[in-house]
């Protein structure tokens, strides 16, 4: 027997699921599908969201005879194997090729691809769940139109559900359900189709009784609502993302819900990169303490282990996300590296180069004016390069530090 969510797959546009702002009716998506002018187009979005589904639907709109492959196996031979069959395809305008993960062809397999769409015979649509910007040569890229799939929302997934318990309950199946239990499973699903109707097949499946019965204590003793982020897919560094903009934006209780999505993964040792991060570019000059702090708890943190380590680093997100903020170190370090790739940054003052050697004198290094013999340990001297002289990286924020360190030199010089 086929797989409920192979069952229920939509063939026509109108019984499509979700994705609203793409294929809704006057969308130009639809309207390039009912018209039959299907595009180069890579079809992105996170696994679940109807993207197979939709290239399917796609292809029955148009008269072109449909292959689909999949990169984890296929090669840039089988494609070629489908053209050399153009010609000897009657009643057939070209063809549409479905590449589903296209991610997993090398950048040389992505680049092969430009041959056989160039002259619009063959019509490519590739799905990928990794940002295409990342994941996919450049020049094929150029070629197509993406289109950005979004995780279903709750009402969504509850309307597949019933109507995949209306076509079960028709065939002869005896079902009762709780309007409840259809939301658990959307919620638990995280915005993936098929995940709901995997969690819907499993509890059809499971019960022995001829009556089945559908309710939120059943689909919780099926223990399927376990969450757990990619560690290396565009999903995680999202998290990452959000966790850091969460920090930056001072909300504790954002910062905590990414972390715990993150700890989902099981990677502690890129969330502790992040953190260390974190504490240089965003709490930065505001609190200098905190990047000793930091460092400490993400070595203990390392040292515990998940799932303990959960809790150290806790505390370390909430100390971040209520610290005061500064980003002038990490300003200041970018627009240096800036300056190296785009002026003429000049030679280093000669009286601050290395003198710790016999001749250097004769070599014009001299001339180095020794801070600490001098009131306060300071004195005007000039440091930058001479081309750079008038460059400011460092601008002190407003924080209780960077204003007393301010006034504290502004005193002195």
């Amino acid at each position: 027997m086929k797989p409920l969510a192979e069952i229920m797959r939509p063939t026509k546009l109108e019984d499509f699921i979700g994705q609203k702002q793409i294929v809704a009716k006057g969308k130009p998506l639809y309207n390039l599908i009912t018209n039959k002018a299907i595009p180069n187009c890579i079809l992105y979005g996170p696994p679940g969201t109807g993207k197979t589904t939709l290239a399917n639907i796609m292809a029955n709109y148009v008269d072109k005879k449909f292959y689909k492959l999949n990169a984890t196996t296929a090669s840039v031979k089988d494609i070629q194997e489908i053209t050399e069959s153009l010609d000897s395809l009657l009643n057939y305008n070209g063809v549409v090729i479905y590449i589903d993960e296209l991610q997993h062809f090398s950048k040389k397999q992505q680049q092969a691809l430009l041959e056989f769409i160039e002259n619009g015979r063959v019509t490519l649509i590739a799905s990928t769940t990794e940002n295409p910007y990342f994941a996919i040569h450049k020049a094929l890229i150029s070629r197509c139109n993406i289109f950005n799939f979004k995780p279903l929302d709750l009402e969504e997934i509850k309307i597949g559900l019933e109507k995949a318990l209306k076509k079960i309950i028709y065939e002869g199946i005896k079902i009762n359900y709780t309007n409840e239990a259809l939301i658990y499973i959307a919620q638990i699903s995280q915005g993936d189709y098929r995940k709901a109707y995997n969690i819907l097949e499993l509890a059809i499946n499971s019960q022995m009784a001829y009556e089945k019965n559908i309710s939120v204590e059943y689909i919780e003793s099926l223990e399927q609502s376990h969450m757990r982020a990619d560690a290396s897919g565009d999903e995680f560094y999202n998290l990452l993302s959000a966790l850091q903009k969460s920090i930056r934006g001072s909300e504790p209780n954002a910062s905590i819900h990414y972390l715990a999505r993150l700890i989902k993964s099981g990677n502690l040792i890129a969330i502790t990169r992040r953190l260390g991060v974190i504490v240089a570019e965003d709490i930065g000059l505001a609190h200098p303490n905190a990047l000793t702090v930091v460092n400490s708890g993400l070595e203990l943190a390392l040292k515990v282990g998940l799932p303990e380590a959960q809790i150290i680093l806790s505390e370390i997100v909430i100390y971040l996300a209520t610290l005061p903020k500064s980003n002038s170190a990490y300003l200041a370090i970018s627009l240096a590296m800036k300056d190296l790739e785009t002026k003429n940054i000049g030679d280093i003052p000669s009286y601050l180069k290395d003198s710790h050697y016999s001749g250097a004198e004769k070599l014009g290094v001299s001339g180095y004016k020794y801070p600490h013999n001098y009131k306060n340990n300071y004195v005007d001297q000039i440091y930058l390069p001479k081309e750079l002289e008038d460059v400011t990286y460092y601008e002190e924020q407003e924080n209780k530090y960077e204003i007393s360190i301010k006034k504290y030199w502004q005193n002195i010089k």
